[in-house]
């Protein structure tokens, strides 16, 4: 956990200068061409539509937000309606442009559909204890969620520029993994901060700890088709391989924070086993393999 007392002042002044340096990246701004779109498409294809997808589906996640969140903090509203809603959704469209591209067939994102899971929780985020422990649940999920994407578009980068795609990597996915390191930020410094001001009680903590067990799931992977689907992602950037160094940066805040006395913990046991299943799952599946 970080020494520094991190105060509310200091995450709104994170979000304020991220909406400053990075703005929605323009759709006219990006150079879609692509030397080898075959090539790129057997290689990379399913990568850039699950991207796609994952980006496009914000509108939902908002939708989940505001159920979980009733009484969003002003801040907080800062960040997902001025800052990270408007950058991501450029980025799933873009990527879907770029996917259409290379003859893919657009995304198909759920924009819309709240889960049950999500509803009942939220029908009793109207007593405070609950939405602190649902507050501090997305921030966890939002940590674990752009740390992936931090280390897919890095990867992505890499298998792009060594195909000579340097227009695709430069213009689109570098300038979206430069935004991506800032949500990352936002929900470490919130969820700390929380844990620093000793927002949760005891009991809270032990609740937070069992609906996270009992709750996650890899970033937009809630159906076997879509876990399939990651497991095919994480086979193709060379992940499979060192999946439990890869679960251990995206369970990084939540090993920090909330397994923080189990000594020796490097990958919360229940992020591993969903990785593992997803690996699973897209080698059992008729997701083609990669190219």
């Amino acid at each position: 956990m970080s020494r520094k007392i991190i105060t509310p002042g200091d995450i709104r002044d994170h979000v304020l200068r991220l909406g400053e340096k990075y703005p929605p990246i323009a759709l006219d701004s990006v150079d879609r061409t692509v030397h080898d779109p075959r090539g790129v498409r057997e290689r990379f294809g399913h990568v850039i539509d699950y991207l796609a997808r994952v980006e496009l589906e914000v509108d939902r996640n908002v939708l989940e937000l505001l159920t979980l969140l009733p009484d969003v903090s002003e801040t907080d509203r800062l960040f997902y309606a001025d800052v990270w809603q408007p950058q991501e959704i450029q980025h799933g469209l873009i990527l879907d442009r770029l996917q259409q591209d290379i003859d893919l067939s657009p995304a198909d994102p759920n924009t819309d559909h709240v889960s049950p899971k999500i509803r009942i929780l939220g029908s009793l985020a109207h007593l405070k204890p609950v939405q602190e422990v649902a507050r501090l649940l997305y921030y966890l999920t939002g940590a674990a969620t752009e740390k992936a994407a931090v280390v897919a578009y890095n990867l992505l980068v890499d298998g792009l520029d060594d195909m000579g795609e340097e227009a695709v990597s430069r213009t689109i996915v570098q300038p979206i993994r430069r935004q991506e390191p800032g949500h990352f930020a936002f929900y470490r410094l919130s969820a700390t901060e929380m844990f620093q001001q000793n927002v949760l009680s005891p009991w809270q903590l032990r609740l937070a700890r069992v609906l996270r067990r009992a709750s996650f799931s890899p970033v937009g992977a809630h159906t076997p088709q879509h876990r399939a689907q990651f497991g095919g992602v994480l086979t193709t950037l060379g992940l499979a391989e060192k999946v439990e160094d890869f679960g251990a940066q995206i369970g990084l805040v939540e090993r920090e924070l909330l397994w923080a006395r189990d000594q020796g913990m490097r990958v919360p046991d229940y992020i591993l086993a969903a990785l593992r299943d997803t690996i699973e799952q897209f080698r059992a599946s008729a997701v083609p393999a990669p190219a």
